[in-house]
């Protein structure tokens, strides 16, 4: 494909793209005429990704590789962007790490454990089976928010030769200000007036100085359940979010959680398949022109940050 090919049609990118929710967001964009740049950290299990939507009939579907935490190969992606399409329409952000291991007895088939229960006592089977080091803590940032932050500012150049240009941040339920036990933290990750993305980096690195000191609770973050880092994450790429639409007023910027999906991140313990949730992330993306910006989407409803 070259430039003159692809002027008039809309240039994607998606993080994350081999597996799972990300996968079937690069089906449904490429069914939607799109052409999508499926990216992954695993070249091999990226390009059999971007093979099996070939089959499929998606033949404008191009693999690149892509570590989100690494700026350089964000850098190497936007060259590649530049060279082939001179543009990018949409950036979605999904990569992203669970920062915790579950401790599952593969002895026992997963279904026969999970047989009758509904999806909130799922989700709780797996939380009491989950653990979660600092080290996982460390590396849920670094993916989750620095990664997102990383591969946006390689392509925002892109994004703003784009005639209307669309980011979208995967983040969560979880990312809400209600999970946070300190009402001075809620307060300043809600005013995007004032907060700054340098102040969330330097949030970001104390959050992770008071989990290794066991400070969470005292100086307000999450504290009484599991995930704590992934919801720190998921808060901190929703801060990022109201500043970027704040700053960038030309695009449009949302945050979208998709729903508790089935996927591998979870052991497919969730309600909606990975196709459901995906559905929301594009439908988010396609919006028509003018239409929200700096707004948090519960699957496709707009929704509070808190």
């Amino acid at each position: 494909m070259e430039k003159s090919a692809t002027s008039e049609r809309r240039i994607a990118v998606v993080t994350g793209g081999n597996k799972g929710i990300g996968l079937e967001v690069c089906r449904q964009l490429a069914s939607k005429e799109v052409v999508v740049v499926l990216t992954a950290r695993d070249e091999k299990r990226g390009t059999e990704a971007a093979r099996a939507l070939h089959a499929s009939g998606f033949s404008d579907v191009v693999y690149h590789n892509l570590d989100v935490s690494d700026p350089s190969s964000a850098a190497c992606l936007a060259g590649f962007i530049e060279n082939k399409f001179g543009k990018l329409d949409i950036l979605i952000n999904n990569a992203g790490a669970i920062g915790a291991t579950a401790e599952i007895d593969t002895t026992t088939p997963l279904q026969d454990v999970l047989a009758g229960k509904n999806a909130t006592e799922r989700l709780q089977w797996l939380l009491q089976h989950s653990t979660e080091t600092y080290e996982e803590a460390e590396e849920c940032l670094r993916i989750n928010y620095f990664g997102t932050k990383y591969v946006t500012e390689a392509l925002l150049p892109l994004l703003q030769a784009s005639s209307d240009g669309r980011l979208v941040n995967v983040s969560s339920n979880y990312g809400l200000l209600r999970y946070f036990s300190g009402e001075d933290v809620k307060l300043e990750l809600n005013n995007v007036e004032n907060l700054t993305i340098q102040r969330l980096d330097e949030m970001s690195r104390l959050f992770l100085n008071d989990y290794k000191n066991g400070q969470l609770k005292s100086h307000g973050w999450p504290a009484d359940a599991e995930y704590l880092a992934y919801k720190v994450s998921k808060a901190l790429i929703n801060g990022y979010t109201r500043i970027m639409a704040k700053n960038f007023p030309a695009l449009r910027i949302n945050s979208v959680h998709p729903g508790y999906c089935m996927t591998d991140i979870n052991y497919d313990t969730g309600e909606l398949t990975a196709e459901e949730g995906a559905g929301s992330i594009v439908m988010v993306s396609l919006l028509p022109v003018g239409g929200p910006t700096g707004v948090f989407f519960y699957h496709d409803e707009v929704a509070p940050f808190v």
